[in-house]
């Protein structure tokens, strides 16, 4: 397509200075704000009109996203009120400008993605990405949420819970920063302020896995939190009487509250392997919450999980 544009768009001349992020572009400047920069970064633009009430809805959404892309996507923004004569020419190439806001990706001087209408933040962002994506590039944010994970792995959490609280502050609905935070905060035995940051989140996230999981520690490290006191006394009663499931169900609280999460699971293993229905299956019900908590894809979860699918189908 970049040849169509070289053929058709004429008198335009190079812009000068750094660029910006966000511009306004024209007949004179699209092909260099637009065809030519995008061969080194990709170009969203922003198609609108004075009189374009949805525009006015959508570009303010747009220039925030752009700028957390902090340079890696830039936006150029072209008022097709006062550009009639660009306009006609690219529609006449395909794009359809008979119908705005339209936002066009543009990489390498080519067409790359496109979308019509008004739409969320979220869903911007997911279009920011996938270009980003595509082009063999990374939103800031994704970084920090990779750094934040890191941090957390390497039993850094004060670390963590700093990566994350900065990445809330660019995408405050973003489920993984969320939960990462109130388990980093965890982390620290800050169950206090894992409850406040828990009573933060927005209510649109209450179901998501990363949340629900989060959540489920909370919940098991408050319940955990006397038990883990009584840890030794808890473990010689067990010594003394193996056959008291209650008992161990209590030291495997308190277990994974202090920390010792693969002990814990092998723990209620040992209970439902000698007794899966006891209690109508407190154990395995057990088991299954710290899962929850753990994450799904915790090395300690599946190799636990391994273990218990060899009990229940062996």
């Amino acid at each position: 397509m970049s040849s169509t544009f070289d053929e058709h768009l004429i008198g335009q001349s190079p812009s000068q200075g750094a660029p910006s992020p966000i511009i306004d572009a024209d007949q004179t400047t699209f092909m260099a704000d637009v065809v030519e920069a995008s061969q080194q970064t990709p170009i969203l633009v922003d198609f609108w009109a004075p009189w374009c009430g949805p525009c006015k809805q959508l570009t303010p959404v747009l220039e925030k996203v752009i700028r957390a892309a902090a340079g890696r996507v830039r936006l150029v923004k072209v008022d097709v009120e006062a550009n009639k004569s660009l306009a006609a020419q690219l529609a006449q190439m395909g794009l359809p400008l008979q119908s705005i806001p339209l936002v066009v990706a543009f990489w390498k001087g080519q067409v790359l993605d496109l979308f019509q209408g008004v739409q969320s933040e979220g869903e911007i962002r997911r279009f920011v990405e996938t270009l980003l994506k595509t082009t063999g590039g990374t939103m800031p944010s994704a970084d920090l949420l990779a750094e934040a994970k890191k941090a957390l792995t390497e039993n850094l959490p004060a670390e963590a819970v700093e990566l994350y609280a900065q990445l809330l502050d660019v995408e405050p609905e973003n489920p993984e920063a969320w939960g990462g935070l109130l388990r980093s905060l965890l982390a620290l035995d800050e169950i206090e302020g894992a409850e406040e940051a828990s009573g933060q989140v927005p209510a649109k996230l209450d179901a998501h896995p990363e949340i629900t999981g989060a959540r489920a520690a909370l919940a098991l490290k408050k319940e955990g939190a006397k038990a883990a006191s009584e840890l030794d006394t808890l473990r010689q009663q067990a010594e003394a009487d193996p056959s008291n499931f209650d008992i161990a169900l209590k030291l495997a609280a308190a277990m994974n509250a202090s920390g010792q999460r693969a002990e814990a699971a092998d723990l209620l293993l040992e209970i439902i392997r000698k007794d899966r229905d006891w209690n109508e299956g407190a154990a395995k019900t057990e088991l299954l919450r710290f899962f929850e908590a753990w994450g799904h894809t915790d090395p300690i979860t599946l190799s636990a999980r391994r273990k218990l699918s060899s009990l229940l189908f062996s």
